[in-house]
């Protein structure tokens, strides 16, 4: 078996697509990137906001069975703290099911896809925008790691943190225990990260108190008439993005 290979890409409609359109030519954990993605997008359709320059776009491709898919973009935010605190120093809350927040703000979109018998993992890393960026774009809960931290950042840092988070996805012990077992090995260090829990949460038909993330990954929300295992869907928390 070959050495999965990164690739840099001058810019890109959609790593997520890039991976679509080439999958005969790409192998297992092989992943690409870039700094310019004209047609992104994020789960349920959304838009992710193009910043060329500003941001990493990456997508790793998983062309061996997956004992969970459905709890890939979990792993993928476990995969993406680390490599973010690992390059830049900086400690991300997670917010199941898909977004990394810095200070309360989303710095991180991640949306998992499957196609062809394959699946890939496509992270959004908001880098260099400043706050009159996210502004402009009407994206008022928005911030980058540099407004982050209240400084710049090197010329290097996207193709460091692309290599970083390909390490993290291929090399992690846990990481590894996930493709073969589903999220078990991952839920005792995403525990402590996930800044639902203990919250008032709103999730399609209907809210509560969410309380911990069980075993499949999903989301244990103490609501009228009973616990409720929520395990997709948009999930708005109190206190984060407006919700109050």
């Amino acid at each position: 078996m070959s050495e999965p290979k990164l690739t840099a890409l001058p810019q890109a409609d959609s790593t997520n697509l890039y991976c679509k359109a080439h999958l005969s030519g790409m192998g297992h954990f092989d992943a690409v990137w870039t700094t310019c993605q004209t047609a992104g997008r994020g789960r349920r359709g959304h838009v992710w906001q193009n910043a060329p320059g500003e941001a990493l776009y990456y997508t790793i491709l998983f062309k061996e069975p997956l004992a969970d898919p459905a709890c890939l973009s979990l792993a993928s935010g476990l995969a993406a703290a680390r490599a973010l605190e690992e390059c830049f120093g900086v400690e991300c809350a997670l917010k199941w099911p898909n977004d990394l927040l810095l200070g309360g703000k989303k710095a991180v979109g991640i949306l998992c896809e499957g196609f062809g018998g394959a699946f890939v993992s496509g992270i959004g890393v908001n880098l260099s925008q400043t706050a009159e960026f996210f502004a402009a774009a009407g994206l008022p809960h928005g911030v980058s790691v540099a407004g982050h931290l209240g400084h710049s950042l090197p010329p290097d840092a996207p193709r460091r943190l692309a290599e970083s988070l390909s390490r993290h996805f291929i090399q992690d012990a846990d990481l590894k225990a996930f493709y073969r077992e589903g999220f078990g090995p991952l839920r005792a260090d995403y525990l402590p990260r996930c800044v639902n829990l203990g919250r008032q949460v709103w999730f399609e038909g209907g809210e509560g108190v969410a309380e911990t993330v069980d075993e499949q990954g999903r989301l244990v929300v103490a609501a009228e008439g009973g616990l409720r295992h929520v395990l997709s869907g948009e999930v708005s928390v109190k206190g984060i993005y407006g919700r109050v």
